[in-house]
C-alpha cells in the first residue's frame, strides 16, 4: 500500500485526496496546509503529492529532502531562486515537477515536439491558452511549455520565435491551441479541459511510478514516455 501525503488544502488538494482515496494501491496519510506539522506526516509517508503554493512547496521541498521521500510536485509559477533549490532536492531525492500534470497535455508535448523538430523553421507557431479569471500567470505555464518544446525541438535557444495569446474568462479549466503556420498549410493541435481532476489523475499515476526510482528530477514525459 503506497502511503501518500498531500501538501495542499484547496480544490486540487481535494481533488488529489479524492483520487487517491478511490486507489485500491494507495492510501491517504494526511492533507497538510500552511501551519500544520508537516515533518510528522511526511516521515511516515511513501511520497508526497504537492499542490499547494509556491511558498508551500519550500516548505514541502524542505520536509523530503530531510526525510529521503519522493516527491510529485505541480505547483506553477516558482520563481528562479524556488527552481534552484527544486534542482538541489532533486539531487537527493526522486522528484516529478511539472506545471501540467495532465496526460493529455503530456501527450500534446510530445507530438508538438515531434512536429516542430520535423517541420523546422518555415512553420511559425502560435500557441493560444484560455483559463479561469482567477489564474493570475499568463501566459500559463503549460503554454511556455509548450513553447520551450518548440524552442528545443528546434535548437533555439528561447521561445523568442513562438507567439503567444492568453485569455482569462469564466471558470475554463484550461484549453491549449498549437498552430503550426506555413504559407501553404495551416497544422492544429489542440487540448481541452473539463474537470481539474485530470490533473489530479496525472498526479497519481506520477506518484505510483516514482517508488523505486533514484535520485533526480523527472517530469511527466518520463513517466508516459521514459525519456
Amino acid at each position: 500500500m503506497i502511503r501518500v501525503v498531500i501538501a495542499g488544502t484547496g480544490r486540487m488538494g481535494q481533488a488529489v485526496a479524492a483520487g487517491v482515496e478511490s486507489q485500491d494501491d494507495m492510501e491517504l496519510a494526511g492533507l497538510w496546509g500552511r501551519g500544520g506539522d508537516l515533518d510528522a506526516l511526511v516521515r511516515d509517508a511513501d511520497v508526497v503529492i504537492d499542490f499547494s503554493l509556491p511558498d508551500g512547496t519550500m516548505e514541502v521541498l524542505r520536509a523530503v529532502a530531510e526525510h529521503g521521500i519522493p516527491l510529485v510536485c505541480g505547483v506553477s509559477g516558482l520563481d528562479d531562486a524556488q527552481m534552484a533549490q527544486l534542482a538541489a532536492v532533486a539531487a537527493r531525492v526522486p522528484l516529478v515537477y511539472d506545471r501540467n500534470m495532465s496526460l493529455g497535455v503530456t501527450v500534446l508535448e510530445h507530438s508538438v515536439r515531434e512536429a516542430a523538430r520535423s517541420l523546422g523553421m518555415g512553420f511559425e507557431v502560435e500557441i493560444s491558452e484560455v483559463h479561469h479569471v482567477h489564474k493570475q500567470d499568463a501566459p500559463s505555464g503549460t503554454a511556455l511549455k509548450l513553447g520551450e518544446a518548440v524552442a528545443a525541438a528546434r535548437g533555439e535557444p528561447g521561445t523568442g520565435s513562438v507567439r503567444f495569446r492568453s485569455e482569462r474568462r469564466g471558470e475554463v479549466p484550461g484549453d491549449h491551441d498549437v498552430v503550426m503556420r506555413s504559407p501553404t498549410e495551416t497544422l492544429t493541435f489542440a487540448h481541452s479541459v473539463t474537470t481539474r481532476q485530470v490533473f489530479a489523475d496525472g498526479a497519481i499515476r506520477a506518484a505510483r511510478w516514482i517508488g523505486g526510482r533514484p535520485a533526480g528530477r523527472y517530469g511527466m514525459r518520463d513517466v508516459l514516455f521514459g525519456s
